[in-house]
């Protein structure tokens, strides 16, 4: 029964209705068969569980496969839009768009993750770039995601992935993001949490970096409710984070970058801290329990704190050219305290989106034009909780807009076509949203329109907003009025009806800031906030980074504009035009129950789903409509080839006689165009597929006969040459024995003379014989007067290596020499772009690695490994390009990695997904991680053969200055290794002999001693005993990290707080009532002997 009950596509079964369907899926279900398909179409039930059916062996299957050999998969959605990107399938070349549907908490987010991932298999190349886009999306959910009562991984913002290809090669790619949830940063509903990152980075940053941003007990701050998480929990995002800096380290931002943002996370965590209360005056202040926090937040911030305080409890205003001063209320200024908040976070998550497009986008010499493009959409699911506000309208109206545009191409667009074009055709009804549309979008009565209406007047309220609706829309049958005490409206929705609390609709719309706190945090001295505030937002509210206004008044003004609303309409238009303008792919993602369980499914939430889906009248129609549909001169250009006649003429008839020769069944034939069923373009595709086929065996069989041709010619050739030479040293003996022959009869004749008695007869005095040439003495076993034998030359060759030419040999000459100076200048390249930037990070205590072997070459480097044990590598320097190569002995054969260096100074094997901060770190990983495809694991590293000199006879003439401190260094370390001094020559590797420069940069006399005096210290063994204070004041002075730029007042911010808390261990607590949470230990600040702590102009300076 469950075999028979199990079909993989909705749309062949034969009877039809909503137990049926219930019956199957739930079958599926039961057997983890979560993937089923209505045509083309796929439904995706979560299982939330782990299944097997995302391993790698499985994703091979789906490469460039038929949709009917394998079950349904996510896997094959992804091939089938890369093929049909590449114009394989039944269409041409064009861009294609993955539309991910459903409710919060149905598994959209791990879908997109998984095409991703799938489409970059499908493309993989020898590119980096690859890498960097699978690491984006953790990247987005750590800012973009939080918890939610439907979803632990809940995206609070929508995306747009647009993938551009040229040919089958990713180029780059291009993030939209779309309202971002903010008001999360400052309120969260019971049983929801903040954005990811902020327990993130409690979890993840060591103490020492806690202490560094001025970060404190989680449990301390206001905007995470005073709440964190179990033990198991907290050693996950511990892993999160890890991945997260992974992240920013392999998409390459930069080291200042990132503690620049993670110091305004932690200023938007103190900021929540403020409380106010008011004085005789009138006037709020500070209380003094929050001054600690008021001073920490402004050291974060970088900006001065009567500044901030001054933004904070008053708004100044200018009027007639005078300027009035209006301090706040106290609602008024937290108001203003959580507007700054959410304002700097919206503004770090649109720097991210920005810039990980700046460094994801097509280089400059890449053609925009050419480019052909994958869009993943994965937006916020439809939302109905306890109490629904401005967020949950905007997100339940994109939904809406998904909604119909899945209607617009599955229903009212086919069955437009059907009547055009004549065909008989009984139309199915379906649940059409347009009307929902119209309600919100229309203008100028429509819900957004006159939310922007009354948030231009200042003294319009969020009740009045409601009683505009109410009169506006009181005869609508999708708008219903509340009586409750609380300003608010229902909507009925297609997915059902929401109840939505209109309280801060008006605020939240606005999304204004005073002017006077932009202007102080573009003024602010941490470079990424001021960027931040300088930036524009374009009308989509896409942050765009601009120079410095002249006039922040008149910029900000300028900029703020539009709404939230307005910005939010916008952007889903031209999503709609872009998806509008592809090729779609639907996937319907399903929530089994509300309880997030694994195997248990919920009939009714089912049912719910499927119904408001459409998902039986959308089996209907792919089960008896047409769902490709292209005109006949298409159809005839892209399948012409079919007739195997050349020059057929795109018309009708043509177009029948291809189909003749397919065999295609169950097609039919409009007035301008034809029309098939879903499966019809797999057909065809198997078709095409056997003519190149038939293809392939035809070029293979010409190139084999050509080759062979050609072969012949050149043996040809090659026997008449042997047979020349072989003619020629025959008549070269010949003349040699003639010439042995006269000179043995010259010298019998002589002989026989010399022994005659009687005296020998003058003779007539010869000539002296003429010197031979030297050119004879030198060729004497070549014939000289023989001229050259003439030889038939082929006109399929033009030149053969037989060719004894010597304008041939002197153009070899010419560019065997170009090429060895090429070489040479491409070393000595290298070698200084080694010098200038690579040597101090490669130096380990004063010396190279004994794994560090410089530039040889890669045989070079196969000789050294050729007797070593498995696992032994070495590490050289790309003599081709700047960068390394890491050689490792395999079990078959040594192997080469290539290292990439990333523009932010990381470190990267090609093919890998971690980014190292240095070589060291790459080889300490690596020792315990294996190196993908075959896991390897470094072991030994490969030393020089020789413990007294250097193996290159190159590296011996190098110097380099030291002090006497760091020969001390060095040759106390000799006594303990046999290859330091080794390493001490190879130190001087890439020291030019004409210029024999320090390894260390040059530095000011002061800078100089205090590099001396570290010098002695590590050499008499007192490095050790450096404490942490003392540890953190040497990396700020040498410059080995990166520190906030006001890091010492950040220092005294916490410990002020640090004091309060002491006198007051219960000031902030968990409620009475909440689950409990476990108790971080506070940190333990130190007492520090000095009372002076360097100034912010040092860290400017750096």
């Amino acid at each position: 029964m469950a075999g028979c009950r199990m079909p993989e596509d909705l749309a062949t079964l034969s009877e039809l209705d909503e137990s049926v369907l219930l019956e199957v899926l739930s079958t599926r279900f039961r057997h983890d068969h979560v993937y089923t398909y209505i045509g083309d179409i796929l439904i995706a039930i979560n299982p939330f569980k782990y299944l097997p059916l995302y391993e790698k062996s499985e994703a091979e299957k789906y490469k460039s496969c038929s949709k009917s050999n394998l079950p349904p998969h996510i896997f094959a959605v992804a091939d089938r839009a890369y093929q049909s990107m590449l114009g394989r399938l039944a269409t041409g070349p064009k861009n294609q768009c993955i539309v991910i549907s459903g409710e919060s908490g149905a598994g959209k987010t791990e879908s997109t993750k998984l095409l991703l991932r799938q489409i970059m298999e499908l493309c993989k190349g020898n590119s980096q770039l690859e890498r960097q886009i699978l690491q984006v999306n953790p990247l987005l959910e750590a800012f973009g995601n939080a918890q939610t009562v439907m979803n632990d991984n809940s995206s609070r913002f929508g995306k747009y992935i647009q993938l551009r290809f040229r040919n089958t090669a990713v180029k780059g790619a291009k993030i939209n993001e779309y309202l971002l949830e903010k008001s999360r940063v400052v309120h969260q509903d019971e049983g929801e949490r903040n954005f990811h990152i902020f327990y993130y980075m409690f979890a993840g940053i060591s103490a020492a970096d806690q202490e560094v941003y001025g970060l404190l007990d989680p449990t301390f701050y206001r905007y995470l409710n005073h709440k964190y998480g179990a033990v198991e929990t907290i050693k996950q995002w511990s892993k999160k984070y890890n991945e997260v800096c992974n992240a920013l380290d392999m998409v390459g931002f930069l080291e200042q970058e990132q503690v620049d943002m993670m110091t305004i996370l932690a200023g938007i965590l103190s900021l929540g801290n403020i409380i106010y209360e008011p004085q005789e005056n009138g006037i709020l202040k500070v209380t003094d329990q929050s001054k600690g926090w008021l001073k920490a937040a402004a050291s974060q911030f970088g900006v001065e704190e009567e500044e901030l305080l001054k933004c904070l409890i008053c708004t100044m205003a200018v009027t007639r050219g005078e300027s009035i001063q209006r301090y706040h209320s106290k609602q008024q200024a937290e108001d203003a305290r959580d507007s700054i908040a959410k304002v700097a976070y919206g503004r770090v998550f649109g720097w991210i989106v920005s810039k990980v497009n700046q460094l994801l986008a097509p280089k400059e010499d890449v053609c925009t034009t050419e480019l052909q493009e994958i869009g993943i959409l994965d937006i916020f699911g439809f939302e109905n909780f306890a109490v629904n506000r401005y967020e949950q309208m905007c997100i339940n109206l994109a939904n809406e807009q998904l909604q119909y545009f899945f209607n617009h191409h599955i229903f009212i667009m086919q069955q437009k076509e059907y009547k055009e074009e004549g065909l008989e055709w009984a139309t199915i009804t379906y649940k059409d949203n347009k009307s929902i549309l119209d309600l919100f979008l229309a203008r100028p009565l429509g819900v957004f329109s006159l939310l922007d209406e009354q948030s231009a007047f200042p003294q319009a309220t969020d009740k009045t907003f409601v009683d505009k609706l109410n009169s506006s829309f009181k005869g609508n049958p999708h708008f219903k009025i509340d009586r409750s005490r609380t300003p608010g409206f229902t909507v009925i929705h297609y997915a059902g009806k929401i109840q939505y609390n209109a309280s801060g609709f008006l605020e939240k719309n606005r999304d204004t800031i005073p002017a006077s706190i932009r202007g102080l945090f573009i003024n602010s001295i941490t470079p990424l906030l001021s960027v931040l505030f300088a930036a524009t937002v374009s009308r989509t509210g896409t942050l765009m980074a601009q120079q410095r206004p002249k006039k922040t008044e008149d910029n900000f003004n300028s900029t703020r504009k539009q709404s939230v609303g307005a910005q939010f309409r916008h952007s889903l238009a031209v999503l709609m035009e872009k998806m509008f303008a592809a090729n779609p792919h639907f996937i319907r993602c399903v929530k089994p129950n509300i309880n997030k369980l694994p195997d248990h499914l919920d009939s009714k939430l089912f049912m719910d789903q499927l119904r408001y889906n459409g998902l039986l009248e959308t089996i209907r129609i792919r089960k008896d409509g047409y769902s490709w549909r292209p005109f006949f001169k298409e159809f005839a250009e892209r399948y012409g080839i079919l007739l195997i006649t050349p020059n057929i003429s795109l018309t009708k008839e043509s177009c029948l006689a291809i189909l003749q020769t397919t065999g295609l069944k169950d097609w039919k034939s409009g007035k301008s165009r034809l029309f098939f069923k879903y499966w019809h373009q797999d057909e065809l595709a198997k078709c095409i597929e056997k003519l190149e086929k038939a293809a392939i065996i035809i070029q293979k069989s010409y190139k084999r006969f050509h080759c062979q041709s050609k072969y012949k010619i050149l043996l040809a050739e090659l026997q008449n040459q042997r047979q020349l030479e072989l003619e020629r040293q025959i008549e070269e003996r010949r003349q040699m024995e003639l010439e042995q022959e006269m000179e043995r009869k010259k010298q019998e004749m002589e002989w026989k003379n010399e022994r005659t008695a009687t005296p020998p007869i003058p003779l007539p005095r010869k000539k002296k014989p003429l010197p031979r040439p030297r050119s004879v003495a030198v060729d004497k076993f070549r014939n000289a007067v023989q001229p050259p034998v003439p030889r038939p030359r082929s006109k399929l060759v033009e030149a053969t290596p037989f060719d004894n030419s010597r304008d041939h040999m002197n153009s070899s000459w010419s560019q065997e020499q170009a090429d060895k100076e090429h070489q040479i200048n491409q070393k000595r390249a290298t070698i200084r772009w080694f010098k200038e930037t690579q040597a101090r990070k490669v130096i380990q205590n004063g010396t190279f690695p004994c794994w560090f072997h410089g530039m040889i070459t890669r045989r070079e480097s196969e000789d050294l490994l050729a007797n070593q044990p498995l696992g032994c590598f070495l590490i050289r320097v790309s003599g081709s390009r700047e960068g390394y190569t890491l050689t490792f002995r395999g079990i078959d054969r040594c192997r080469h990695y290539m290292i990439e260096m990333q523009p932010n100074g990381r470190y990267v094997i090609l093919g890998e997904d971690k980014a190292h901060p240095s070589l060291p770190d790459l080889v300490d990983y690596y020792k315990t991680v294996g190196i993908q495809p075959f896991m390897e694991v470094l072991t030994t590293p490969c030393g020089q053969k020789c413990a007294h000199e250097t193996d290159y006879e190159e590296l011996r003439n190098f110097s380099v200055k030291t002090n006497p401190q760091e020969k001390l260094s060095s040759s106390t370390a000799a006594d303990g290794s046999t290859h330091d001094r080794v390493h001490n020559e190879l130190s001087k590797l890439f020291v030019p002999p004409d210029l024999p420069l320090s390894l260390q940069p040059e530095m000011s006399p002061v800078m100089r001693k205090i590099t001396d005096r570290k010098l002695q210290a590590a050499s008499s063994g007192r490095s050790a005993a450096i404490n942490s204070e003392n540890g953190i004041e040497d990396e700020l002075q040498g410059g080995k990290r990166t520190f906030p730029r006001l890091y010492p007042s950040i220092r005294l911010a916490m410990r002020e707080i640090q004091q309060v808390h002491e006198q007051q261990p219960t000031l902030h607590g968990p409620n009475s009532g909440e689950e409990f949470v476990p108790e971080l230990p506070p940190k333990q600040f130190k007492e520090y002997h000095r009372t002076q702590l360097p100034g912010s102009e040092h860290y400017n300076k750096k």
